[in-house]
């Protein structure tokens, strides 16, 4: 039973890998000066980023927990994430509003995938 841990640091690893299934730290946008439109462009390239590291895509997505600083923002957020994730390959998925660790931060994401088959 291999655990396999990427980009670690102090606190955490950005990738864990185990028995094919990948999990994600939570991400976050590039610059949270932005809007919400623009802090979830930017924190989905950072999935996207991190799940071709892993040797996954976003069709791979088992799973994705997405933390809103306040849900007024929800539509705003779920028409990029609508246009990001592939038709026919939406994960299991919960929004929740919740207290960010900035309080610049309007959006946060974790994910768990799959790796690709090889």
């Amino acid at each position: 039973m291999t655990i396999e841990r990427q980009q670690v640091a102090q606190r955490m690893s950005r990738i864990v890998k185990h028995n094919g299934t990948i999990y994600l730290c939570g991400q976050v946008c590039k610059d949270a000066s932005k809007d919400i439109t623009e802090q979830t462009v930017t924190m989905l390239d950072k999935v996207d980023e991190l799940l071709l590291a892993a040797g996954s895509s976003r069709e791979h997505m088992l799973s994705a927990t997405i933390y809103l600083k306040t849900m007024a923002d929800f539509a705003d957020m779920n028409a990029v994430w609508d246009a990001w994730v592939p038709e026919g390959h939406a994960p299991a998925r919960a929004c929740v509003e919740a207290a960010m660790a900035r309080p610049e931060l309007l959006v946060e994401i974790s994910v768990i995938a799959v790796e690709r088959a090889a």
